[in-house]
């Protein structure tokens, strides 16, 4: 798709010189290079939307694009020396609070090096300026390289808690690393383990390494944020009569819970308390028994004679 000096800049065609003037500022703010250092991307926007500024400000120049309509067919006429000629950079984003690119002061105007100002490098009028940047910022104190790991962890242990033990490949050395995974830690969340990451660079700060928890599926409990279900099958005269039966719980213990007469196929008893400890002291879930009425698929004939006389009797 052609390229659009409107749309890079965020404006409708009909703006006015101020409205560019306010989406111009706002985009240079976000992309400034003092802001992203040694980004390319950031470098590549910065570029595109001083470009887009450069002839959208200059009322002359606007009027030309808009009779070519793209940025592509407008290039083709004007060279990056015709759309920068003029235009100093520092001096306008000093306007808008800016320090001076590279801060190193002096003007930065984009016109050929004929008349003894900017001299263009294989025709990129930024390639002085975010090369001064790039060697501003070289020797920089850097945070080193955050690392990531996938840690695989039982149910169990993600609502009880867990002490585990890594070995790290650091460069030459293997670094053992203790931590904690602490109760009630669910799919998805990460653990931080501060420094642990690559070494910093030029003295910066060591990278921090970042545990990705997943939970493996258990044969009996599911779990639901803090709560946690198990289904238990149970004869048909259990529910019709009520009954008492036994439920396991996470932590190995089992606990005794009534079935009332009457209750229905796919009912949830709740186990208050029985849950998974919320993160950071708050409150546990609860666990859930659901109950599913076991129908025999064959009788004896005894079974088959008794079932005839409760059919008789409407049940």
């Amino acid at each position: 798709m052609p390229e659009d000096y409107y749309k890079t800049l965020g404006i409708e065609k009909s703006a006015s010189a101020d409205d560019i003037k306010k989406a111009y500022r706002k985009l240079a703010l976000k992309w400034h290079p003092d802001k992203n250092p040694d980004n390319k991307s950031a470098e590549d926007k910065f570029k595109k939307i001083n470009e887009a500024y450069a002839v959208l400000s200059d009322p002359e120049k606007r009027q030309e694009y808009d009779t070519y309509g793209s940025a592509d067919q407008f290039r083709q006429k004007y060279t990056q020396e015709d759309i920068f000629r003029g235009f100093d950079l520092n001096d306008i984003l000093r306007g808008f609070g800016f320090g001076d690119l590279g801060g190193r002061g002096g003007a930065r105007t984009f016109r050929s090096s004929r008349g003894g100002g900017f001299s263009y490098s294989q025709g990129d009028p930024f390639s002085d300026i975010f090369a001064g940047e790039r060697q501003r910022y070289a020797h920089m104190p850097q945070k080193g390289q955050d690392f990531e790991y996938n840690l695989s962890i039982t149910l169990e242990e993600s609502v009880l808690g867990a002490e585990k033990k890594m070995a790290l490949q650091k460069e030459d050395a293997v670094e053992e690393i203790n931590f904690k995974v602490p109760p009630g830690i669910n799919t998805g969340k990460k653990l931080r383990l501060a420094s642990k990451g690559a070494p910093g660079i030029d003295g910066g700060p060591p990278g921090d390494l970042y545990i990705n928890i997943n939970i493996l599926p258990h044969p009996i409990f599911a779990r639901d944020g803090n709560d946690l279900y198990i289904e238990k099958s149970i004869h048909f005269t259990q529910a019709a009569l009520g009954t008492s039966i036994d439920i396991p719980t996470l932590d190995g213990s089992v606990k005794r819970i009534k079935i009332l007469p009457g209750t229905q196929n796919n009912t949830k008893i709740r186990m208050k308390g029985y849950g998974v400890p919320g993160l950071k002291g708050t409150g546990k879930g609860d666990q859930f028994v659901k109950i599913s009425i076991n129908i025999p698929k064959k009788l004896t004939d005894r079974q088959l004679q008794l079932v005839k006389e409760l059919a008789e009797e409407g049940l």
